[in-house]
């Protein structure tokens, strides 16, 4: 990646998740200056370079840059940024109803440095989403896929074939946002939630596709191919 492409992924607009982290890191710089100006305390001037520093961090953890989504209707693309850490046969999860064949996992995690906005892995229809209360375990791990807290969704294929990609709380995520409700038809590369701050994203083949990636590989969420229909 060149030096304008990291420039322009660091400096993107935050996603509107961001604004209550901002405006609160924001109002709480402001008024721990002021106060510890005036009376000269260290301490609230400690505050205000807290608050300060979690201000950028925010702007940074919080980024959505722009992506070029592969045209062709054939392409499932990557849900997310991150790291693929596993790659296998694996039984969709039961609140989706999807039977009991394995079928093939792409398990991508992302760390705090990556960005966290998720993306439709392939153009169809929501049919199906389900939360699930779960664990914060480290989402690196591969039981994470059942222990944490999650939320599932199928996509209906055109062909009528079926995808699911799952949204898992990390070790440090506290909320799963998804904007997407039943019913809802979606294309490829759009935007459908996000999750903070740290997590993992699992995306479940439909029968018969295989994968065109392999672990250890890094993804970029909307643009990356992980597999053709």
């Amino acid at each position: 990646m060149s030096f304008f492409s990291s420039l322009k992924l660091v400096l993107s607009r935050p996603h509107p998740e961001a604004y209550p982290f901002l405006v609160t890191s924001a109002l709480i710089s402001s008024i721990a200056y002021k106060v510890s100006h005036r009376l000269r305390c260290p301490l609230l001037r400690g505050v205000g370079h807290i608050s300060t520093s979690f201000f950028a961090f925010c702007l940074y953890f919080f980024r959505d840059p722009e992506r070029v989504t592969p045209t062709s209707p054939h392409n499932v693309v990557a849900p997310a940024d991150g790291r693929i850490v596993s790659i296998e046969k694996m039984t969709p999860p039961q609140e989706l109803g999807l039977g009991t064949t394995p079928v093939w996992r792409i398990a991508t995690f992302l760390s705090v440095l990556n960005v966290h906005v998720n993306r439709v892995p392939a153009t169809g229809v929501v049919t199906r989403v389900v939360y699930t209360p779960g664990l914060f375990i480290n989402a690196n791990l591969d039981k994470a896929s059942e222990d944490n807290e999650r939320n599932a969704l199928t996509i209906t294929l055109p062909d009528n074939r079926t995808l699911a990609v799952v949204q898992i709380a990390g070790l440090v995520a506290r909320r799963i946002v998804c904007s997407v409700t039943e019913g809802t038809s979606v294309q490829v590369g759009e935007r459908f939630g996000l999750i903070r701050f740290g997590s993992r994203t699992d995306v479940y083949l439909p029968p018969d596709v295989e994968p065109l990636v392999s672990v250890g590989q890094t993804m970029v969420g909307g643009e990356t191919v992980m597999a053709h229909l």
